[in-house]
């Protein structure tokens, strides 16, 4: 099995039951065309399959372990980099040792 299925809203809910809009609503679709990726185990699959007449699906492959950027996402470490405090500290400049 992967990891996602990508959802996709193909048809309107309108005239079907209750249960079936808020299975699309649980599902994190409220328009048409609209995307929703949601895990891939047997309670979603059970939520896709009640509503396959309105929706499309396919499996997102799973990515490969061990060909991350890495736990920082290009942030400084410490994670203040884009932080108000960051950019005040880096603005008032060198900062001098007091003998």
């Amino acid at each position: 099995m992967s990891s996602r299925l990508r959802v996709r809203l193909r048809k309107s809910p309108i005239s079907y039951t209750q249960e079936a809009r808020g299975t699309l609503r649980a599902l994190g679709l409220r328009r048409i065309s609209d995307v929703s990726e949601v895990p891939d185990n047997p309670a979603t699959r059970g939520m896709v399959r009640a509503v396959r007449f309105l929706v499309d699906v396919e499996e997102v492959p799973a990515p490969e372990k061990g060909r991350g950027h890495g736990g920082a996402h290009g942030r400084a470490a410490g994670g203040a980099a884009g932080s108000k405090a960051a950019h005040a500290k880096a603005a008032s400049g060198p900062v001098e040792e007091a003998p």
